[in-house]
């Protein structure tokens, strides 16, 4: 039963039926007191008003000898002697105890008063059992109300917790209508204090989701754009493959297309790798790494790279630097700066990789001598697909996009300076303290240079 309007009627109904049947129990019992008690009352008075009485006249005896009166007026002498009784019973109580009190004669309990004079003694006498049938009588009859108060009180119950509910189902109305591409928030007035804060949530929930998929619909259009390039140029490499009159036209198209392959390869392989780093994606649990491993690894996937241009790789990481985070979403971070300082670096230029730990914070420093980028582009260069002089160097402008994004899921952050090599200088900060129980992995080596012949 999930049903909060169930769950809440049935909760007021069972409420309103416990404490119905607990006005009508004390009712019942506080009338019957009440009752019992009047009986006693009429049983004293009677007994009393006989007190002084002298000779009970035959006009008098009459109607206490009344079969229908339920009470019962017996008078002694002093010694015991019986001079007067209003009804010829044989189970009548045959002695009296002053006061109030309950006799027993032959199985039937009689409620009697009694009070003595100077020359006899009197008592009235009353059935237990009618007693206690005209209390209860009484008593029901004084609860009958309730019988009649239930009913409208239960119907009022469930009006009450339907207007209470409508909110809800004119928000789950409103919700069922939508459809998958809408996102527009819900309407939040006049909507009580116990729901205002569960629409709130869902708008801000709707907000993030708008912006998700807006953000993939543009990688979505901005991948097919930049795939069409390379997908067009490997099938007019294929035709100039196929159209090759000799041998050393065919080895240059072959040469052309594997060249086109691989910038689409690459390309591939940046985009997923973007596509991990975008916000809502899969996360990836953290774990203590070694920074300087890290960059090592990436230092090394570039040197071929480096090797072919000439350039000379070196990486300078004097102990290991502990971070908490995903080593292969690190590593890609590492090796995309690598790899975009050599590809924009003069061939035969250096390109320096550092990685150290500054006033407690672990960072990835790298310093390259190429043409650098423009103050006024540096926030621009991390959108993705936007290149600083497309021209010049053949890329996919994902690199910093990529960088920024594993960056954001690392809580760290990056900035784009000039370097002393007279190029860029990109540095990644890791805000957050290194781990009390870090990697233990040996040193880095201090410094990996490739080779540097053209």
């Amino acid at each position: 039963m999930n049903s909060i309007r169930v769950r809440l009627l049935l909760s007021l109904l069972a409420m309103l039926a416990v404490a119905a049947l607990a006005m009508a129990g004390l009712t019942y019992r506080s009338v019957l007191a009440q009752t019992e008690a009047l009986f006693d009352y009429q049983l004293r008075q009677m007994a009393l008003s006989l007190r002084d009485q002298g000779e009970i006249a035959p006009a008098q005896a009459g109607p206490l000898a009344d079969e229908q009166l339920d009470f019962v007026v017996q008078i002694w002498t002093v010694d015991g002697r019986s001079i007067y009784a209003s009804r010829a019973h044989t189970d009548l109580p045959a002695r009296a105890l002053l006061g109030l009190a309950d006799i027993t004669v032959q199985g039937k309990t009689w409620r009697t008063f009694s009070v003595s004079t100077r020359d006899r003694v009197i008592q009235v006498a009353q059935p237990r059992q009618i007693r206690q049938q005209l209390a209860a009588d009484a008593a029901l009859r004084s609860t009958w109300p309730l019988l009649f108060v239930a009913p409208p009180m239960a119907f009022a119950i469930w009006w009450l917790a339907a207007l209470t509910l409508s909110p809800l189902r004119r928000l789950a109305a409103d919700v069922r209508q939508r459809d998958e591409q809408s996102m527009q928030p819900l309407p939040a007035a006049g909507l009580p204090d116990e729901v205002a804060p569960l629409v709130s949530a869902l708008n801000a929930l709707l907000q993030r989701l708008g912006a998700s998929l807006d953000a993939q619909r543009a990688f979505v259009a901005d991948a097919a754009h930049e795939l069409r390039s390379p997908l067009t140029a490997l099938k007019l490499q294929m035709q100039l493959l196929q159209r090759a009159p000799d041998e050393a036209a065919r080895a240059e198209a072959v040469a052309a297309l594997t060249q086109g392959i691989d910038r689409a390869a690459r390309l591939v392989e940046q985009l997923l790798a973007l596509a991990r780093s975008e916000p809502g994606a899969p996360a990836v649990a953290h774990r203590p790494a070694d920074l300087a491993e890290i960059a090592r690894q990436a230092v090394a996937d570039t040197v071929p790279l480096a090797r072919v241009r000439g350039n000379t790789l070196a990486l300078i990481a004097d102990a290991p630097v502990p971070v908490h985070g995903d080593p292969a979403a690190l590593t890609v971070l590492a090796r995309n700066l690598a790899d975009n300082a050599v590809r924009y670096s003069p061939p035969g230029a250096p390109i320096e990789v550092r990685v150290g730990t500054i006033a407690g914070a672990a960072q990835l420093q790298v310093d390259d001598a190429g043409p650098g980028i423009p103050e006024a582009e540096r926030e621009r260069v991390f959108d993705r697909f936007y290149r600083h002089a497309p021209g010049e160097t053949a890329g996919s402008g994902l690199g910093l996009a990529i960088v920024r994004g594993i960056a954001q899921q690392h809580g760290a952050t990056v900035a784009l300076v000039d370097s002393p090599l007279g190029g860029l200088r990109v540095t990644v900060r890791f805000e957050a303290p290194p781990s009390a129980n870090g990697p233990t992995t040996p040193a880095a080596r201090a410094r990996s240079t490739g080779s540097t012949t053209s």
